[in-house]
């Protein structure tokens, strides 16, 4: 088995122990080579019969032998250009595992917007002179109603966050699934709707698939009580941008917290930089000093499956997205 590793943002280096671990996965007669850019993925390509990593459609195409891809990313909606989507080549990823560390970061965009810690720190020395007026614009969770869209790791570990901050949660999801002791109801799509009306936060959980693609238009914030938040840690492209800034031009939504947006990076002159009431940060929420280690180890245990002949771990249906 021929095993090409591309590195990237979320595995930007592969130890020595960790190439042993992955040839004591892979079995007898195995080799893993390393590269650092798609161009020289291309070099190997012919021989490549796993790629941990993305493929590009120019590897894609020059890689006949090429079985099996593991992502390096939670979002796998960059590999689903046509001649990968529909071919016969298996995808996998780390979908379930990245839960804690986007729940985490949800929370701390949240905070930010719900304790003004972002408006203090944009402030510096003078937010002493505003302390009044940042006292008077905080708010508790305590009670709030949160609505999560995509009921998956992400959406789960945000429902486990919202118990602990003492609020109620009400969940939508594409898929039939079943609740938990941290969420009140998970609906199907057909009550996205009623969702949206009965909450005072919504947190966008779900991937990015043709269906969810602006879901979160002008129609979607009218349907959101006023003066409510929304946070976005999984694609950008979820959520309309200039249905987001009128939205909270109107006062329709008090606040907006985003590690993603559609443009990425997001222009210096682009209106939501200029906004009191967003908090963004850098596509940085799938950051976790555990996250590379985890993925490998899935990765390992996907090897003895393929050789095994079993189901492959975090197998990604290419046709839906996820």
């Amino acid at each position: 088995m021929n095993i090409l590793i591309v590195t990237g943002t979320a595995l930007p280096e592969v130890p020595d122990e960790i190439i042993e671990r992955i040839m004591e996965a892979a079995g007898p007669d195995s080799t893993v080579t390393v590269v650092d850019s798609d161009g020289e993925a291309l070099e190997f390509a012919a021989e490549t019969d796993v790629v941990l990593g993305f493929v590009t459609p120019q590897l894609h195409a020059a890689a006949p032998n090429l079985r099996w891809v593991h992502a390096i990313a939670s979002g796998v909606n960059r590999y689903l250009y046509p001649a990968f989507r529909d071919g016969e080549v298996m995808l996998s990823s780390e979908k379930g595992q990245v839960g804690p560390q986007l729940a985490d970061h949800a929370f701390a965009l949240l905070l930010a917007l719900t304790r003004k810690v972002g408006s203090a720190i944009r402030l510096g020395p003078e937010a002493w002179d505003q302390r009044r007026a940042l006292r008077m614009q905080e708010t508790e969770l305590t009670g709030k109603v949160m609505g999560i869209v995509g009921y998956g790791g992400t959406g789960r570990a945000v429902a486990q966050r919202a118990t602990g901050f003492g609020m109620r949660s009400i969940a939508v999801d594409r898929d039939a699934l079943e609740g938990d002791d941290h969420v009140e109801a998970v609906w199907a799509m057909d009550r996205f709707n009623e969702l949206l009306e009965a909450s005072d936060v919504v947190a966008v959980c779900c991937p990015l698939t043709p269906e969810t693609h602006d879901l979160f238009d002008r129609e979607a914030f009218a349907r959101m009580p006023r003066g409510s938040m929304i946070v976005n840690v999984t694609r950008g492209e979820i959520i309309d941008a200039d249905a987001l800034i009128e939205a909270l031009d109107s006062g329709q939504l008090a606040g907006a917290g985003l590690d993603v947006v559609p443009i990425e990076p997001l222009p210096e002159d682009h209106p939501l930089w200029q906004r009191d009431d967003v908090v963004m940060t850098p596509h940085a929420a799938g950051a976790s000093q555990l996250r590379a280690s985890k993925n490998i180890d899935r990765f390992c245990r996907n090897l003895r499956r393929l050789r095994n002949g079993e189901p492959i771990e975090g197998l990604i249906d290419k046709q839906t997205g996820y």
